[in-house]
């Protein structure tokens, strides 16, 4: 569609939302901060951010699921104060009832509205066409795949007839292949005049996928979640993954989410700590490969191309990108990434001083290993009960996110022999205090 945003019907306003919720512990966890955005007739939308930036959040209060701390969310002009009447949503999950089948799942939202019997089935057969699930009405989701099953969830949101179609990470549960099977699908489905929604919007970390469908992607920065930038995507459809723009396209959101993020910098302390800024979700072993491919690339390399040379999504690398910079292994202009002094000298070092400078570096430049290492070393006999840091870290992450934060500092803080970890006590120890432990306790002659 070729008319501007201003001249388009608005749909859903959200203005200035926040929202918070209490942590395990009491403390209250930000998730979004002065969100404002509007979804307008004749567009697709997508929400691209990091784990842990608020998307599916938005989402939720956008279709009226989840009530903002603070601000509003309008449906044509009206204050939501509830279930969003022009939303409907597919989940990633599926989230399909196993006992019913497609077609008395696709009728369920019918059924709870109250439409007639002989109207829901006419709509729902109408649906399960649509979606190419015809033959299947008197299935079960068991004997169906998991691609089946998500035309299913397509099915019965569209049944609905929605001004708002509301997709939460829909093909990231889906083998590579179902998932571009659907994504063709579903842009041959917005371009056929009939089609029953007049705006989608579709929550993915997939740069790729954000390019692929959306006319607009909004990217979202985390702690808490706020809206980075929005940039429009000027590509007929279908779209060539090939193309230049597209290439250009994909460089410049993979630039932004890569980027510093300004204003959680300019929110968190002056020295960084473990609540603002996690550690990346990235292993060791991954963080070495990473640095060994660039490396093997001359010092140099496109993250996008390093991307599709090695058949990874590019916002798959991100983790391990981002673990590469905190650690000063890496540096990133945009989407190129560059191996720094103390990269190269990492990967050329023997076993021994490669741990050993991956130490020296976790401990001054990974927050939540620096915060560890240190309480340990003012503890009486260098050792601490994980269940201090877990609540440490609960005032900012959710239980799911603290556990995964301690996983990610015992697995750095283990190969760099900072600390070690006993699992049956759930203490952590300093290496040398655990060294001396073990050596008292061998036995003689041993």
């Amino acid at each position: 569609m070729t008319t501007s945003l201003a001249t388009r019907t608005a749909l859903i306003e959200a203005a200035h939302l926040s929202a918070s919720f209490p942590s395990a512990n009491g403390s209250i966890l930000h998730v979004l901060d002065d969100v404002s955005l509007t979804l307008h007739e004749g567009e697709v939308v997508a929400l691209l951010g990091k784990s842990g930036s608020g998307k599916s959040t938005l989402l939720r209060t956008l279709a009226g699921l989840i009530s903002p701390t603070s601000g509003e969310v309008r449906y044509r002009g009206t204050v939501l104060n509830g279930a969003n009447p022009g939303a409907a949503m597919v989940f990633q999950s599926f989230a399909l009832m196993p006992w019913l089948t497609v077609q008395d799942n696709v009728e369920l939202g019918l059924r709870a509205a109250g439409v007639p019997a002989a109207e829901r089935r006419a709509r729902a057969l109408a649906a399960i066409d649509q979606i190419g699930l015809d033959g299947f009405e008197t299935a079960y989701p068991r004997e169906l795949s998991g691609g089946m099953r998500q035309r299913v969830g397509f099915a019965r949101a569209l049944v609905l007839q929605p001004d708002v179609l509301m997709m939460d990470e829909p093909f990231s549960a889906l083998d590579v292949l179902t998932s571009e099977n659907l994504r063709n699908e579903l842009v041959s489905l917005w371009a056929q005049p009939d089609f029953p929604t007049r705006c989608i919007c579709i929550v993915t970390h997939n740069i790729e996928e954000a390019v692929l469908l959306a006319d607009r992607v909004v990217v979202l920065g985390s702690s808490p979640g706020h809206i980075k930038a929005e940039v429009p995507v000027l590509l007929p459809r279908p779209r060539d993954r090939r193309s230049p723009t597209f290439e250009a396209t994909v460089d410049r959101l993979y630039a932004i989410l890569t980027g510093r993020d300004e204003k959680s910098a300019a929110s968190s302390a002056a020295t960084p700590g473990p609540l603002s800024h996690p550690l990346p979700d990235a292993s060791v072993g991954g963080l070495a490969g990473l640095v060994e491919i660039v490396y093997s690339h001359d010092g140099q390399t496109d993250l996008p191309d390093l991307a599709d040379e090695l058949s990874f999504e590019v916002d798959d690398l991100l983790p391990l990108v981002d673990a590469a910079r905190m650690l000063g292994l890496l540096e990133v202009d945009g989407a190129q990434a560059f191996l720094t002094e103390e990269g190269r000298a990492w990967y050329t070092a023997d076993i021994q001083r490669s741990k050993s400078m991956f130490a020296s570096l976790a401990a001054q430049r990974a927050p939540l290993v620096k915060t560890i290492v240190k309480a340990l070393e003012n503890s009486n006999d260098g050792a601490l009960r994980d269940d201090f840091f877990r609540d440490l870290l609960r005032r900012g992450y959710s239980t799911e996110d603290t556990e995964k934060q301690l996983d990610i500092a015992i697995d750095w803080g283990r190969y760099g022999e900072l600390f070690d970890y006993d699992a049956d006590s759930g203490e952590l120890i300093l290496s040398e205090v655990a060294a001396a432990l073990a050596a008292r306790e061998e036995p003689a002659g041993g």
